[in-house]
């Protein structure tokens, strides 16, 4: 392919019709106006529109047999929760991991008790007594049922669940005896970032144990250091005239420029171990087969964890993304291009006419288009690389508004997946919950303002009897709550989940429905890496609504307690609206204080904590000979960094540090044969052993190259961790509501966190 035909192609990419995106948004903004106007003329009391809503109230009081509480005393109602609770543990005793059979089992009782759950809301419990009531009801209804149809159609794709690593157990054998060795061309886009990131990236590319790799460095900033630095590791360097199209465009600048068969592309902060290409290239002996996409890890922890304290207890967001939802997209054949960390052949990219420049999710809609022409995409569930986490919560919400900004603009643009033509209905399906999770932001905004309309507005939205709640609602949240870290492989507690969700469900919300108003408003922006900071910081800006909130939510609890302390004789009372009043207090009392200390919780996480130094340090042992002038000391390594290192010692008599005397050492990795030079700066006690902290100087090149391949390309290094249970997860949520870092850890900005790699 010629320069001219891919600059052609290039702009053949360019932002979709104006028309397409007018269309869209004139659909929206005219279901939400015919909405308000059956809202205005209930409430001024039009006649037809009032009738409707009044029959639809009479069916609500009367709902079908079939969705009444059995007439049996009370103790009984709880019958089908506990046996069924029962049978959900059983088999996941039988089954600790998720298998074919226990998948069904599980799978299916949810399901039916979920589609029990949502007939009884829908039938039984809407308020639609009064136009206000009626529509905080019918809002609460919409919010709940966007939650629940995601999850039913993640339910249903959970029969399909694919494992590629036993298939790539046989294929690597062809990649290792030499028998499929195609050409590999490993791309790394960068902009802007830091030297010593791209160097450790540049480092673990050219380390991956395969005989036909090129290695190139993208760079979109033209910098001469950039420049040099390439040179220096010997890795291929190419920039371009503009930065049009943000990544999507270095990437189609540099992929007609080279001449692999395959494209690995990472970013700029992602290493990979070194069998990198041996577990993913013989997948492609297959020709159909066009991309092959591996999980994104991190080895540092994401700043929620951070914050709170539980570095070495939380996984990141991620986990649940990789190690539950692309699997179920594997088996429906919708696997995502996450953007870094993959593979994909030349000739599949070449005809779809390259990445797709016309959305901030360049990857996404890559894939989508590579699917659509007829090719598989695999998932193999396999850690083969790993990365930066965004480093602070203004990074982490940047790139969480920018995917979701960049996969909502799949309604304004060609590569649509529920329309662009190619795509089985069952990849369409997987498509639509990607789609819809985003919009689940809005419903938990409207979760945590429902519980004011209780106390401040005398809103009714739920109604329900305890025996109701009883019946319908406590098997399906109970059995829910038991199997969800299992389904998801314990990648997330359903409580850590929410602490997740909420954290950022304001600005979310906001950018969904912005996006749905001007899908294009807002260009790309990079997830700043590899910064540092020395004080703790809290993110005003992110804060702001959830201050506001919590304060309202906390007189709120205050107004449903004073309530409930008159609830009896409220209930005693001959006046019906008063009766259905009281009704309600109960449940805007418990919703009030959970949503209260999920707030408080969500607002500690926006307190950043200091990290002082951008270099992460690895949870690593090796043995360890540690030189002074001519004594010898023995001991083994606790914490290892590309510019530092912890010891242990095994013998005593280590000298002690003076001040203002530079303690110079010479250490020596025997497991690695690598011999470094430092100053001691720091000497303790841990577990009855002396420590001293050791800060290297003096490191060249092939140190460094040893130093990276050590911490960061051993195959297998990065281990799959599994999530506290629920209780756990409440405890620990509780801990740290209540002895927070910034009172109970002033030394966390000084003190290095070592990353447990397993």
């Amino acid at each position: 392919m010629t320069t001219s035909e891919v600059r052609s192609r290039d702009l053949s990419n360019t932002p979709a019709p104006v028309p397409r995106s007018q269309l869209t948004t004139l659909v929206l903004v005219g279901v939400v106006a015919i909405a308000g106007l059956i809202v205005g003329l209930w409430f001024t009391g039009q006649g037809a529109i009032s009738k409707i809503f009044a029959q639809l109230n009479v069916i609500q009081e009367n709902p079908p047999l079939w969705i009444e509480v059995p007439m049996v005393a009370g103790q009984y109602l709880i019958v089908p929760t506990v046996a069924l609770f029962l049978v959900v543990l059983l088999v996941m005793r039988l089954s600790p991991q998720p298998q074919a059979w226990s998948r069904v089992v599980v799978v299916s009782i949810l399901s039916v008790l979920t589609i029990r759950y949502v007939l009884w809301r829908s039938l039984s419990t809407i308020n639609l007594t009064t136009p206000l009531n009626g529509v905080f009801s019918l809002g609460l209804l919409i919010l709940e049922l966007l939650m629940l149809s995601s999850a039913i159609i993640q339910l249903f794709l959970m029969l399909k669940v694919r494992d590629r690593r036993p298939e790539a157990n046989a294929l690597a054998l062809d990649v290792v005896n030499g028998t499929y060795l195609p050409t590999v061309d490993i791309f790394i886009p960068t902009y802007n970032e830091p030297a010593f990131i791209l160097q450790r990236t540049m480092i673990g590319c050219q380390a991956i144990d395969y005989p036909h790799k090129t290695v190139y460095l993208l760079d979109d900033t033209h910098r001469p250091e950039i420049q040099q630095l390439a040179a220096q590791l010997g890795c291929n360097y190419m920039t371009r005239p503009d930065n049009r199209h943000a990544k999507a465009g270095n990437l189609n600048y540099a992929f007609p420029r080279t001449t692999g068969e395959f494209l690995v592309v990472f970013d700029a902060d992602f290493v990979p171990t070194r069998n990198f290409l041996t577990r993913t290239i013989g997948f492609f002996q297959d020709s159909q087969v066009a991309l092959v996409q591996t999980p994104q890890t991190f080895y540092n922890p994401d700043p929620i964890a951070r914050n709170l304290g539980l570095e070495d207890v939380l996984t990141p967001e991620e986990e649940v993304f990789y190690r539950q939802i692309q699997p179920i997209r594997d088996g429906a054949g919708s696997v995502i291009c996450s953007g870094t960390s993959f593979i994909i052949r030349r000739s599949a990219l070449e005809s779809t006419g390259g990445f797709v420049t016309d959305s901030l999710s360049e990857d996404y809609f890559t894939g989508i288009r590579i699917s659509a022409q007829g090719y598989r995409m695999v998932y193999l569930d396999e850690k083969l690389s790993a990365g930066l986490a965004a480093e602070n919560m203004a990074s982490h919400a940047l790139q969480r508004l920018r995917w979701a900004r960049g996969t909502l603009q799949a309604f304004f643009i060609k590569s649509n997946p529920l329309t662009i033509p190619g795509l089985s209905p069952i990849q369409r399906l997987a498509h639509l919950e990607g789609l819809l999770h985003w919009f689940t932001s809005i419903s938990r905004v409207g979760y945590l303002l429902m519980p004011l309309a209780y106390s401040f507005l005398g809103i009714i939205p739920l109604r329900a009897t305890a025996a109701e709640l009883m019946y319908f609602f406590l098997p399906y949240y109970l059995v829910q709550l038991a199997v969800f870290s299992w389904l998801n492989y314990r990648s997330r507690s359903a409580v850590l989940s929410d602490i997740y969700s909420l954290a950022l469900c304001f600005p979310l919300a906001l950018t969904v429905v912005q996006v749905m108003l001007n899908p294009f408003a807002k260009g790309f922006k990079v997830t700043p890496k590899g910064t540092a900071s020395d004080r703790f910081s809290f993110n005003w800006s992110l804060a702001a609504p959830l201050i506001l909130l919590f304060g309202a939510t906390a007189v709120s609890l205050w107004v449903n307690l004073g309530m409930c302390m008159i609830k009896g004789a409220w209930q005693q009372t001959v006046d019906p609206a008063i009766a259905e009043q009281a009704k309600g207090i109960g449940l805007g009392w418990l919703w009030s204080l959970y949503n209260l200390l999920m707030l408080g919780i969500a607002l500690l996480i926006l307190l950043d904590v200091p990290r002082p130094s951008p270099y992460e340090w690895f949870d690593l042992r090796r043995t360890v000979k540690l030189t002074i002038a001519e004594q010898t000391f023995w001991g083994v390594t606790t914490m290892l960094s590309e510019v530092g290192a912890e010891v242990a010692l095994t013998q005593a008599g280590f000298p002690s540090l003076v001040p203002d005397a530079p303690l110079s050492v010479q250490l020596q990795l025997l497991e690695d044969d690598l011999v470094l030079t430092g100053q001691v700066t720091r000497q303790g006690i841990s577990d009855e052993f002396p420590t001293v902290r050791i800060l290297f100087e003096s490191i060249s090149l092939e140190q460094q190259r040893h130093l990276v391949e050590i911490l960061f390309c051993r195959p297998g290094q990065w281990k799959t961790r599994q999530t506290p249970g629920e209780f756990q997860s409440v405890w620990l949520l509780f801990r740290a509501l209540l002895k927070p870092r910034v009172l109970f850890d002033r030394n966390a900005d000084v003190n290095p966190v070592a990353v447990t790699q397993g």
